[in-house]
């Protein structure tokens, strides 16, 4: 005889169970306001909304960013330092902040830390890919073609690109 286990569904939204939730997420991961906002509008379509006034997700949403449970440049900040740690250039934090729902007076900091940081994170993306100057070997035309095309998906410009990749191995690359 198999046993089957029905998971009861969870139930109906109300104001005190979409605080609790979002109050969970806020906690969990770092999050933005427009991320927040997504979470709880999805949540309350699949779950249902019970309770006699309608869902203010805008309210609650400014309430946490009042309150410092939210805070969109520290977000971007955060996000634009990681980047260039991992090696990614200007054009991808953009591209990630306005995913992310990043307002252009939040991303200010983060996008001028990368602008200032360009040279690092393409020297980071090299090292991390081992590309040109941190190459094992002399490369090839063909992979110094896959690597220009990697660094402009990373978010480099072409001539930054151009610099690391043409580069043997153990050339020392200066910022001018």
């Amino acid at each position: 005889m198999y046993r089957t286990s029905v998971k009861p569904s969870p139930p109906a939204l109300n104001e005190e169970r979409m605080r609790g939730l979002a109050l969970h997420y806020v906690g969990k991961y770092a999050t933005t306001r427009a991320k927040l906002a997504t979470y709880l509008n999805r949540k309350i379509r699949e779950r249902g909304w019970d309770d006699e006034k309608q869902a203010d997700i805008e309210a609650l949403v400014n309430s946490f960013s009042e309150l410092g449970y939210i805070n969109d440049t520290q977000f971007a900040e955060a996000r634009g330092r990681a980047f260039v740690r991992r090696g990614y250039g200007k054009r991808r934090l953009d591209e990630d902040l306005r995913a992310a729902g990043i307002e252009d007076g939040d991303s200010v900091s983060a996008r001028d830390f990368a602008e200032t940081s360009e040279f690092i994170a393409a020297e980071n993306f090299a090292r991390r890919k081992r590309i040109g100057p941190f190459a094992q070997e002399i490369a090839s035309e063909e992979r110094r073609r896959k690597n220009m095309q990697a660094f402009l998906r990373a978010g480099h410009g072409w001539e930054l690109a151009r610099l690391f990749v043409n580069a043997d191995p153990g050339d020392v690359i200066n910022e001018n």
